[in-house]
């Protein structure tokens, strides 16, 4: 009796609401992420002490596929005043990071150059550049960065040769193609968490953390250094992130950077 008056009740007469009705018809049979439509790219305002964004084209109008990141950066080229760069994926900004913790570095550019190619079926295209590095000896590369999907594709290799057809040799010295993949999550999140450390310098501790990994023989964790140093454990973190991002230690960047990584001191 009960589940003929169950079956019989309409929607409109039943006082509960069934999960059901919340659940949008997308969620029910596309699995893939609902398209976005597109927005105008975010344009920051006047940051005072710091200069702003000075690509040729904004990447961070949204996106369904990459991440856009804001970042602040300084260069021997700027007199080390922070800069505004947006980069149009996290593989880039991570490209970005590593370029700007070497020794050689004296400027890095996002987003510096545009140029117009045809495709193969014979339409115009504009392609921005993703990064212009440049060497303290004066040498200048641009860098172009896409995933190992897209990189396989004859395609791809096609446009590559392209756009490097037209680009003009006074813009670089040379081009180079990076594997997005390469950069694994847990490279980029170290990566990140290195450039936030070298943003803060602490000398001493880099400096004792420094000696006192030369002379241990037993150092095989990270935290096996804690014991044996005179700052505390919050300064030795970070100068360990440091010594790393500098080249004095050495470890897999392929795995979370904590206290339980093993580190060693880089021949």
């Amino acid at each position: 009796m009960i589940w003929k008056q169950a079956k019989t009740m309409t929607k409109r007469t039943r006082n509960y609401v069934d999960p059901i009705d919340f659940v949008k018809d997308n969620d029910t049979w596309l699995y893939a992420p609902q398209k976005l439509p597109r927005m105008s790219p975010i344009s920051l305002p006047t940051i005072q002490g710091v200069l702003p964004f000075d690509g040729v084209r904004n990447p961070s109008s949204r996106s369904n596929t990459s991440q856009k990141i804001f970042m602040p950066y300084r260069t021997p080229a700027n007199d080390w005043v922070p800069k505004v760069g947006i980069a149009e994926s996290a593989a880039e900004a991570a490209v970005a990071l590593e370029a700007l913790m070497s020794r050689d570095i004296y400027d890095l550019r996002f987003q510096p150059l545009s140029v117009e190619f045809k495709d193969e079926r014979g339409a115009s295209r504009t392609y921005t550049h993703d990064l212009l590095i440049t060497l303290k000896c004066g040498y200048r590369r641009l860098v172009f960065v896409r995933n190992e999907a897209s990189l396989k594709k004859p395609s791809t290799q096609r446009e590559i040769q392209a756009i490097v057809a037209v680009t003009p040799r006074s813009a670089a010295d040379d081009m180079i193609v990076v594997n997005a993949n390469d950069y694994t999550r847990q490279r980029r999140e170290n990566l990140f968490r290195m450039h936030f450390f070298m943003a803060d310098p602490d000398w001493e501790a880099d400096d004792i953390v420094w000696q006192s990994a030369r002379k241990l023989r037993t150092l095989y964790y990270m935290k096996d250094l804690f014991p044996h140093v005179e700052v505390s454990q919050r300064r030795a973190f970070g100068a360990c992130y440091r010594l790393i991002a500098q080249g004095l230690f050495k470890a897999n960047l392929d795995h979370v950077l904590c206290e339980s990584s093993r580190i060693g001191v880089a021949a």
